[in-house]
């Protein structure tokens, strides 16, 4: 047994105790191959349950944020994502937005599984922001299929402001991979990365049934911050 599946031999079970989860559509994620499972943003600990649902390794470009280990609690939910990784973490102040692409790009080469969350940020309010093109950017340069993710239950267990977790039931969908076939090609041009970040988001909408906004979250928390 490898070192990650070892882990998560370990991680699993202690997760579905405190959490039950309902895990659908596994059966969409490739058996093999590059894959990159894009998934809606509802709490910092998201990509510890899509670690422990996918039955194959996940790689995330991770914030410093998701591996604060101030609260006991925080500590034990940190140390669990470590071990489900090993997560690709940024933690060079200032790298660019196109450097975690091109770490992603890494991933992807390499017959991985990369898990993004596409609004960049963790919604504010439950629903469904805009996705940030890097995405298509990734899924049109590789080629590799998009499975879409909805996450249900994770932003009630460690909202922000809160320092104990609560035992919330968790669910994760995964659905068939998103057709790009029309954008075949079209990675450097903006329009066609567009169209199919969309077509991305709509998919994971339709299986997680949140509400859309047409703009991106992050706006909207800068917006939040300065009332």
């Amino acid at each position: 047994m490898s070192l990650y599946g070892a882990a998560k031999a370990v991680v699993t079970p202690a997760t579905r105790v405190m959490w039950p989860q309902r895990v659908e559509g596994r059966e969409h994620i490739p058996a093999s191959g590059p894959v990159i499972l894009a998934a809606n943003h509802l709490s910092v600990i998201d990509p510890l349950f899509i670690g422990v649902a996918c039955p194959r390794q996940v790689r995330f470009i991770a914030k410093r944020e998701l591996f604060d280990e101030s609260t006991w609690a925080k500590r034990l939910l940190a140390r669990g994502l470590r071990a489900l990784g090993p997560l690709s973490v940024d933690r060079r102040p200032g790298q660019s937005a196109q450097e975690a692409m091109d770490n992603s790009l890494g991933v992807l080469e390499s017959g991985e599984v990369f898990g993004i969350f596409p609004e960049g940020t963790r919604s504010p309010d439950g629903r469904l922001y805009r996705g940030q093109t890097g995405l298509a950017w990734l899924a049109l340069t590789t080629g590799a299929p998009v499975v879409p993710v909805a996450l249900a239950g994770t932003g009630r267990i460690l909202p922000p402001g809160r320092k104990m977790p609560s035992f919330n039931r968790v669910g994760v969908r995964f659905g068939e991979p998103v057709d790009l076939s029309p954008w075949k090609g079209q990675a450097g041009r903006a329009r066609p990365r567009r169209e199919a970040t969309d077509a991305i988001m709509d998919a994971i909408a339709k299986l997680s049934g949140q509400e859309r906004v047409p703009r991106f979250a992050a706006s909207v928390k800068a917006e939040l911050e300065q009332r």
